[in-house]
Protein backbone atom coordinates (compact mmCIF):
# COMPACT_ATOMS: atom_id res chain seq x y z
CA UNK A 1 0.00 0.00 0.00
CA UNK A 2 1.62 3.08 -0.92
CA UNK A 3 1.95 6.25 1.67
CA UNK A 4 3.11 9.52 1.19
CA UNK A 5 6.10 10.56 1.39
CA UNK A 6 6.61 13.18 4.52
CA UNK A 7 4.77 10.67 6.79
CA UNK A 8 7.60 7.63 5.86
CA UNK A 9 10.11 9.88 6.34
CA UNK A 10 9.42 11.13 9.17
CA UNK A 11 8.39 7.69 10.69
CA UNK A 12 12.21 7.16 9.75
CA UNK A 13 13.49 9.76 11.57
CA UNK A 14 14.59 12.53 8.89
CA UNK A 15 12.94 14.85 9.56
CA UNK A 16 9.49 16.63 10.74
CA UNK A 17 6.57 16.19 7.79
CA UNK A 18 6.82 19.90 7.75
CA UNK A 19 10.87 19.47 7.14
CA UNK A 20 10.37 16.68 4.82
CA UNK A 21 8.21 18.77 2.53
CA UNK A 22 10.40 21.95 2.60
CA UNK A 23 13.45 18.95 1.38
CA UNK A 24 11.58 17.72 -1.24
CA UNK A 25 11.05 21.28 -2.70
CA UNK A 26 14.85 21.80 -2.54
CA UNK A 27 15.32 19.04 -4.62
CA UNK A 28 16.83 17.03 -1.86
CA UNK A 29 15.15 13.84 -1.90
CA UNK A 30 15.11 11.01 -4.67
CA UNK A 31 12.92 8.17 -5.44
CA UNK A 32 13.84 5.33 -7.32
CA UNK A 33 16.85 7.10 -8.04
CA UNK A 34 15.02 10.39 -9.52
CA UNK A 35 14.86 13.58 -8.13
CA UNK A 36 11.23 14.70 -7.07
CA UNK A 37 10.04 17.92 -6.21
CA UNK A 38 6.29 18.03 -7.31
CA UNK A 39 3.81 17.11 -3.65
CA UNK A 40 2.20 14.63 -3.38
CA UNK A 41 4.56 12.07 -3.44
CA UNK A 42 3.12 8.71 -2.79
CA UNK A 43 5.23 5.29 -2.46
CA UNK A 44 5.45 1.80 -1.62
CA UNK A 45 7.63 1.09 1.84
CA UNK A 46 8.12 -2.29 0.59
CA UNK A 47 9.14 -1.57 -2.72
CA UNK A 48 10.32 1.94 -3.46
CA UNK A 49 14.20 3.49 -2.39
CA UNK A 50 14.36 6.78 -1.19
CA UNK A 51 17.69 8.66 -0.99
CA UNK A 52 17.91 12.11 0.80
CA UNK A 53 21.00 14.10 -0.13
CA UNK A 54 22.24 10.89 -1.43
CA UNK A 55 22.10 8.90 1.46
CA UNK A 56 19.83 5.63 1.32
CA UNK A 57 17.18 5.54 4.14
CA UNK A 58 15.77 2.54 5.51
CA UNK A 59 11.72 2.52 5.58
CA UNK A 60 9.91 1.15 8.01
CA UNK A 61 6.17 0.05 8.37
CA UNK A 62 4.02 1.49 11.18
CA UNK A 63 4.91 0.36 14.17
CA UNK A 64 7.87 -1.36 12.59
CA UNK A 65 10.65 0.46 14.90
CA UNK A 66 10.95 1.14 18.14
CA UNK A 67 9.88 5.02 19.10
CA UNK A 68 12.27 7.00 21.06
CA UNK A 69 11.72 10.24 23.00
CA UNK A 70 14.19 12.60 24.48
CA UNK A 71 14.15 15.87 26.42
CA UNK A 72 17.75 17.98 25.90
CA UNK A 73 18.67 21.10 27.27
CA UNK A 74 20.06 22.80 24.16
CA UNK A 75 22.70 25.57 24.45
CA UNK A 76 23.78 28.17 22.62
CA UNK A 77 25.22 28.19 19.42
CA UNK A 78 23.59 24.44 18.32
CA UNK A 79 21.09 24.09 15.66
CA UNK A 80 17.58 22.09 16.06
CA UNK A 81 18.15 20.67 12.65
CA UNK A 82 19.29 17.22 11.36
CA UNK A 83 21.29 19.01 8.34
CA UNK A 84 24.13 21.22 9.02
CA UNK A 85 25.50 23.80 6.83
CA UNK A 86 29.11 24.09 7.17
CA UNK A 87 30.60 23.57 10.45
CA UNK A 88 27.33 24.20 12.24
CA UNK A 89 26.99 22.00 15.59
CA UNK A 90 23.86 20.03 15.49
CA UNK A 91 21.83 19.06 18.58
CA UNK A 92 21.76 15.30 17.32
CA UNK A 93 25.78 15.79 17.78
CA UNK A 94 25.46 15.91 21.45
CA UNK A 95 24.25 12.34 21.59
CA UNK A 96 26.31 9.19 22.43
CA UNK A 97 28.18 8.38 19.61
CA UNK A 98 26.67 4.72 20.11
CA UNK A 99 23.28 6.22 19.86
CA UNK A 100 21.36 3.63 17.57
CA UNK A 101 18.39 5.64 16.36
CA UNK A 102 17.53 8.17 14.20
CA UNK A 103 15.77 10.96 15.76
CA UNK A 104 14.97 14.88 14.90
CA UNK A 105 13.57 18.10 16.74
CA UNK A 106 10.04 18.29 17.37
CA UNK A 107 9.79 22.23 16.61
CA UNK A 108 12.51 25.08 15.97
CA UNK A 109 14.83 26.51 19.05
CA UNK A 110 16.77 28.77 17.50
CA UNK A 111 20.74 28.79 17.71
CA UNK A 112 20.70 31.81 19.48
CA UNK A 113 18.22 30.45 21.94
CA UNK A 114 18.92 27.63 24.68
CA UNK A 115 16.69 25.83 26.34
CA UNK A 116 13.78 22.88 26.27
CA UNK A 117 14.25 20.86 23.25
CA UNK A 118 12.31 17.33 22.34
CA UNK A 119 13.61 15.04 19.58
CA UNK A 120 11.62 11.61 18.33
CA UNK A 121 11.11 9.70 15.38
CA UNK A 122 7.85 9.13 16.45
CA UNK A 123 6.18 10.86 13.40
CA UNK A 124 2.72 11.14 14.08
CA UNK A 125 3.37 12.96 17.63
CA UNK A 126 5.39 15.06 16.03
CA UNK A 127 2.97 16.25 13.43
CA UNK A 128 0.29 16.71 16.34
CA UNK A 129 2.71 18.52 18.88
CA UNK A 130 3.37 21.02 16.03
CA UNK A 131 -0.11 21.54 13.98
CA UNK A 132 -1.57 24.78 14.56
CA UNK A 133 -4.73 23.13 15.67
CA UNK A 134 -3.70 21.95 19.11
CA UNK A 135 -1.79 24.89 20.19
CA UNK A 136 1.03 23.18 22.22
CA UNK A 137 1.90 25.62 25.55
CA UNK A 138 4.99 26.73 25.24
CA UNK A 139 6.76 28.97 28.04
CA UNK A 140 10.10 31.25 27.33
CA UNK A 141 12.24 33.24 29.59
CA UNK A 142 13.84 36.42 27.96
CA UNK A 143 15.94 38.66 29.06
CA UNK A 144 15.54 41.84 27.42
CA UNK A 145 16.62 45.74 27.20
CA UNK A 146 14.91 47.95 28.73
CA UNK A 147 11.78 48.88 31.15
CA UNK A 148 9.02 46.94 30.25
CA UNK A 149 5.41 49.33 31.15
CA UNK A 150 2.13 47.19 32.29
CA UNK A 151 0.80 48.93 28.40
CA UNK A 152 3.62 46.53 26.64
CA UNK A 153 2.53 43.45 28.50
CA UNK A 154 -0.76 44.29 27.79
CA UNK A 155 0.22 44.45 23.50
CA UNK A 156 1.74 41.30 24.04
CA UNK A 157 -0.99 39.50 25.72
CA UNK A 158 -3.56 40.59 23.25
CA UNK A 159 -0.83 39.66 20.33
CA UNK A 160 0.95 41.59 18.24
CA UNK A 161 1.24 42.40 14.33
CA UNK A 162 4.30 40.91 12.51
CA UNK A 163 4.89 40.35 9.18
CA UNK A 164 4.85 37.09 6.88
CA UNK A 165 8.50 36.73 5.36
CA UNK A 166 6.86 34.20 2.64
CA UNK A 167 3.73 35.77 2.13
CA UNK A 168 4.73 39.18 2.78
CA UNK A 169 1.71 39.67 4.68
CA UNK A 170 0.93 40.58 7.76
CA UNK A 171 -0.61 38.28 10.75
CA UNK A 172 -1.31 38.47 14.20
CA UNK A 173 -0.04 36.44 16.37
CA UNK A 174 -2.11 34.80 18.96
CA UNK A 175 -3.20 35.49 22.65
CA UNK A 176 0.00 35.09 25.28
CA UNK A 177 0.35 35.19 29.08
CA UNK A 178 3.04 36.69 30.12
CA UNK A 179 4.17 37.27 33.64
CA UNK A 180 7.06 39.51 34.37
CA UNK A 181 9.55 38.05 36.40
CA UNK A 182 11.70 41.37 36.95
CA UNK A 183 11.79 45.23 36.20
CA UNK A 184 14.86 47.45 36.03
CA UNK A 185 15.49 50.69 34.51
CA UNK A 186 17.99 48.84 31.91
CA UNK A 187 17.00 45.26 31.85
CA UNK A 188 13.84 43.16 32.25
CA UNK A 189 12.70 39.42 32.66
CA UNK A 190 9.21 38.00 31.50
CA UNK A 191 8.07 34.45 31.35
CA UNK A 192 6.03 34.35 27.69
CA UNK A 193 3.63 31.37 27.22
CA UNK A 194 2.54 30.87 23.65
CA UNK A 195 0.73 28.72 21.65
CA UNK A 196 2.25 29.34 18.13
CA UNK A 197 5.19 28.35 16.79
CA UNK A 198 6.05 31.22 14.63
CA UNK A 199 10.49 31.29 13.64
CA UNK A 200 11.66 33.41 15.77
CA UNK A 201 7.85 34.58 17.20
CA UNK A 202 9.49 35.76 20.86
CA UNK A 203 12.22 37.67 19.71
CA UNK A 204 10.26 39.13 17.15
CA UNK A 205 7.26 40.24 19.10
CA UNK A 206 9.34 42.23 21.09
CA UNK A 207 11.56 43.99 18.91
CA UNK A 208 7.82 44.99 17.14
CA UNK A 209 7.84 46.60 20.51
CA UNK A 210 11.05 48.42 20.88
CA UNK A 211 12.72 45.24 23.43
CA UNK A 212 15.63 43.50 21.80
CA UNK A 213 16.05 40.24 23.73
CA UNK A 214 19.16 39.66 24.94
CA UNK A 215 18.84 35.80 26.55
CA UNK A 216 16.11 33.55 25.40
CA UNK A 217 15.42 30.19 27.12
CA UNK A 218 12.98 28.08 27.06
CA UNK A 219 11.72 26.20 29.67
CA UNK A 220 8.47 24.47 29.02
CA UNK A 221 6.73 22.44 26.31
CA UNK A 222 3.27 20.93 27.31
CA UNK A 223 4.01 18.78 30.84
CA UNK A 224 7.90 19.14 30.14
CA UNK A 225 10.21 20.94 31.94
CA UNK A 226 14.07 21.74 32.14
CA UNK A 227 14.23 20.39 35.67
CA UNK A 228 17.13 18.80 36.61
CA UNK A 229 18.33 19.23 32.82
CA UNK A 230 22.32 21.08 32.71
CA UNK A 231 22.86 22.82 29.33
CA UNK A 232 23.74 19.56 26.95
CA UNK A 233 22.56 17.10 28.75
CA UNK A 234 19.84 14.81 27.76
CA UNK A 235 16.92 12.18 29.14
CA UNK A 236 14.84 9.48 27.85
CA UNK A 237 10.65 10.60 28.70
CA UNK A 238 9.08 8.47 31.60
CA UNK A 239 5.69 6.56 30.22
CA UNK A 240 4.10 8.87 31.62
CA UNK A 241 5.48 11.96 30.02
CA UNK A 242 4.44 10.35 26.79
CA UNK A 243 1.40 9.85 27.56
CA UNK A 244 0.52 13.21 28.27
CA UNK A 245 2.22 14.49 25.61
CA UNK A 246 -0.26 12.43 23.37
CA UNK A 247 -2.66 13.32 25.42
CA UNK A 248 -2.22 16.77 23.97
CA UNK A 249 -1.96 15.65 20.40
CA UNK A 250 -5.73 14.70 20.67
CA UNK A 251 -7.41 18.03 22.12
CA UNK A 252 -7.90 20.83 19.85
CA UNK A 253 -6.74 23.65 21.79
CA UNK A 254 -9.53 25.95 23.12
CA UNK A 255 -10.39 29.21 20.86
CA UNK A 256 -9.67 32.41 22.75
Amino acid sequence: MKERIQKLLANAGVASRRNVEEMILQGRVAVNGKIETTLPILIDPGRDKVAVDGESIKLHGKGSEKRVYLLMNKPKGVYSTNVAQGQQRRAIDLLPPDFAHRVYPVGRLDAESHGLLLLTNDGELTNQLTHPRYGVAKTYRAVVDGFISPNIVQQLQHGVWLADPKSGKGFKTGRSHIKVVKRMRDKSVLEITIREGRNRQVRRMLAKLGHTVRDLTRVRMGPLTLHGLQPGDVRSLTPREVKELRALGREPRNQD
